[in-house]
């Protein structure tokens, strides 16, 4: 593992920039790809090749920092699509258990399965004990985006492991700076754009063994979007009427988009390269530094909200140069690899400045306080 130094080494400064919640900056040798390759596209020499390169490259390094083989890494679009997936997948009467407030697209492909599926919403604090017999799946995001709580989910694997529901875990809001092991969850769901520094239009599918394949024949997870790339060999898969899928998680591949997917290889190769707690530890430290000067106790998350229903607190902090993001009646602040102490004091100065009162009770009252979720087995 190259040192946390090396590895935000290869960030340019990006000051101010608080906000990988929404988009990851890329690193320098992301954008030395796309500019190479724009010169060969203009010049007439796109290379396949290099591009089905990338993709294998991704796919592996991906799976090496979630904790999962390669073979069982699929390449996607949008969490949406992925997730979608999975819902025309279950069959007609499941249960699937979501949480209050959490990203829409761990939620509308359920309910966009109208009557065919029955959708449950709790509090995140109650996911666990909401598990119950008849309770098909439990889909969920570890870190919400809402509010950076994180999920203590022991309980919730635990609860729907006990009770033979699957668990289905967007991964978008932790992978990249919070140390996962997807092998835990039965399916997990990551768009890269964001804490993963990738282009838009990337992201990861991982699953367990018995969505590939049971005893008696294929595995529950059908590849209902099965095109050319989800071929045994794609290129031997562009006519039909024969079918031979992948017998790995390349069956539910997508066809990459070429030119985001030679991008996402080399951010995520660079996440890839470090240490985990290294990088939890670097993010945290900060987002805890800040959540000190505003009057708050350590959270555990590289994502720092405070209630901001009037959007005071953000327009000062965007004056100050501070890029962060307004989401649910909050002002949402991510730190990150290239983050440092000055953006920290840039914020905090920010928020002083303004005159707009940093945190008082009242304030508290007005939305969840951004801190670890805990959850009650």
């Amino acid at each position: 593992m190259l040192p946390l130094a090396d590895v935000r080494a290869a960030f340019d400064p990006a000051p101010g920039n608080l906000d990988a919640a929404t988009a990851g900056v890329a690193p320098r040798r992301t954008t030395q790809a796309l500019r190479a390759d724009l010169d060969r596209w203009e010049a007439g020499r796109m290379d396949v090749g290099r591009y089905e390169t990338a993709v294998a490259s991704a796919r592996a390094d991906f799976g090496r920092l979630v904790g999962v083989p390669a073979d069982r890494v699929a390449v996607g679009s949008q969490v949406s699509v992925m997730a979608s997936v999975v819902a025309a997948s279950l069959p007609d009467g499941a249960e699937v258990l979501c949480v209050e407030g959490d990203f829409t697209s761990m939620v509308f492909p359920f309910l966009a399965q109208g009557s065919r599926l029955r959708v449950r919403h709790v509090p995140a604090s109650d996911l666990a004990e909401a598990v119950r017999p008849g309770t098909d799946l439990v889909a969920y995001s570890l870190v919400q985006s809402a509010t950076g709580a994180v999920l203590a989910d022991d309980a919730v694997v635990a609860a729907a492991r006990a009770a033979g529901a699957r668990t289905l875990c967007d991964l978008t809001q932790a992978a990249g700076w919070l140390p996962v092991d997807a092998s835990r969850y039965d399916l997990t769901v990551t768009a890269a754009y964001k804490w993963l520094c990738a282009p838009r239009g990337t992201g990861f599918l991982t699953l367990r063994d018995d969505a590939l394949r049971r005893p008696d024949g294929d595995g529950w997870l059908r590849p209902v979007q099965a095109g050319w790339y989800a071929g045994e060999d794609p290129w031997a898969s562009c006519y039909g009427p024969a079918m031979h899928l992948a017998g790995d998680a390349r069956r539910f591949d997508v066809s990459p988009a070429w030119q985001a997917w030679l991008g996402a290889a080399e951010s995520v190769a660079v996440l890839a390269a470090g240490d985990p707690e290294a990088v939890r530890a670097h993010a945290v430290g900060l987002a805890d530094a800040f959540r000190a000067g505003v009057g708050l106790g350590p959270g555990g998350s590289a994502v720092v909200t405070l209630p901001d229903p009037a959007g005071e607190r953000r327009a000062a902090l965007v004056a100050a140069g501070c890029r962060v993001a307004g989401r649910a009646g909050r002002v949402r602040l991510a730190f990150h690899l290239w983050n440092d102490p000055d953006d920290v004091a840039r914020a905090l100065d920010a928020l002083v400045a303004s005159g707009v009162d940093v945190l008082h009770e009242r304030d508290l009252a007005a939305g969840p306080r951004p801190e670890r979720v805990p959850v009650r087995g």
